[in-house]
């Protein structure tokens, strides 16, 4: 599966964005999707997953409560809304998907990752 993510920027602190990451092929739906980041000079860390219906999110303590995962199987999508961003969610984010349920916060769970978009929030 290619993955195409978008919808990155800059935009002040305190404010939103809406990441996307569309997916090629007729098997979106049999793929967890997983969101990344990567903040310059830093590793890639795990921000958020939904499961495969979409009944089932995960996220990391630094994006709970700002964050929300979800998925349209029938557009082949997923998103990413961040709200009350703070500069230190400045990073390239990726997209990802994973054959497995398991691990979802852990880079090699996945199988396929797209080339990211970058997010600037300004202080």
């Amino acid at each position: 599966v290619q993955l195409q993510a978008s919808g990155g920027g800059l935009v002040q602190a305190g404010g939103s964005l809406r990441l996307s990451c569309a997916a090629s092929g007729r098997s979106f739906s049999s793929y967890v999707m997983g969101w990344f980041r990567q903040a310059q000079g830093k590793e890639r860390e795990f921000v958020a997953a939904i499961s495969r219906s979409g009944g089932s999110t995960y996220y990391a303590d630094s994006v709970k409560g700002r964050g929300t995962v979800s998925r349209d199987n029938a557009k082949n999508t997923v998103y990413l809304q961040m709200n009350s961003l703070k500069p230190e969610d400045t990073a390239v984010y990726y997209c990802a998907a994973s054959g497995r349920e398991r691990r979802l916060d852990q880079r090699d769970a996945y199988d396929y990752w797209g080339q990211g978009t970058q997010v600037t929030v300004s202080s």
